[in-house]
């Protein structure tokens, strides 16, 4: 047992993110130029265009309310589209989870190397997202924003985790857009993006405070306003189980795969 808990805490993982990482050095501008372009028209599209409309929402400019849910909904999508898209390449297109699996390195040095690596990207697309924010002058409090940036971690590690259980049972390419359509679209949708859980209906409202999106922006938006959030540790628990029951899942059910 003692062995086991050590081998979580082993470095094994390192060398895979490495490689991701010099891999994507190569390509590091137009990467974060494209998950920068979709989360700023969102940002500057509908925060200066229905901004001009709505004026205020919950008591804050509708572009600063915004901010934090484009923040939130940036680095999810990163996690996300990193163990999804790019992990499948390196398990099944590439086989290069097979020949890293051919060296001492174990299946979990290589699902930690990918689960780290992918919230590292998602924190490159968090920090982008919040220079924007800054420089846009969309936050009351300069210092509280630092706050962010362990959330923005703590975000990409919940998705890439929920990304790598979803990755483990994939055919191919196409099976990833159930996923957006059934979880990622309505987790955007109800989780306070674009507008206030409140607005919801009561059974709607009810169903949006368990996504951890909800849980995430409800982090972000407060330290944006200059305000800790309320009922923190809840967030931060609610967004550490999703990551880590992801994980777990996800790492059982490609060894169950790869042993097929």
């Amino acid at each position: 047992m003692h062995a086991l808990s050590l081998n979580w805490f082993s470095m094994g993982w390192f060398p895979v993110w490495q490689r991701n990482f010099l891999v994507w050095k190569k390509l590091a501008m137009p990467s974060l130029l494209g998950n920068l372009a979709d989360p700023m028209l969102y940002m500057l599209g509908l925060g200066y265009g229905l901004g001009g409309l709505l004026h205020e929402v919950d008591g804050v400019p509708y572009l600063n309310f915004l901010a934090a849910g484009t923040l939130c909904y940036s680095v999810m999508n990163s996690a996300t589209f990193e163990t999804l898209y790019s992990a499948f390449s390196r398990m099944h297109v590439q086989k290069t989870w097979d020949a890293i699996l051919n060296t001492p390195l174990t299946l979990r040095d290589v699902l930690i190397g990918e689960w780290v690596w992918a919230a590292t990207k998602s924190l490159l697309s968090g920090v982008a997202i919040i220079l924007v924010i800054w420089g846009l002058g969309l936050y009351s409090d300069f210092a509280m924003t630092l706050a962010l940036l362990p959330v923005v971690v703590l975000i990409g590690l919940c998705f890439a985790g929920l990304g790598l259980a979803v990755n483990a049972v994939s055919p191919n390419y196409d099976f990833f857009l159930y996923y957006f359509a059934l979880a990622i679209t309505p987790m955007v949708l109800l989780g306070g993006v674009f507008y206030p859980p409140t607005a919801l209906p009561a059974w709607l409202a009810g169903i949006a405070a368990w996504l951890p999106l909800t849980h995430a922006i409800e982090m972000a938006r407060p330290l944006l306003l200059g305000r800790w959030p309320e009922a923190l540790l809840l967030h931060v628990l609610v967004l550490l189980g999703y990551g880590l029951a992801g994980f777990m899942l996800g790492l059982r059910l490609t060894r169950k795969r790869l042993l097929r």
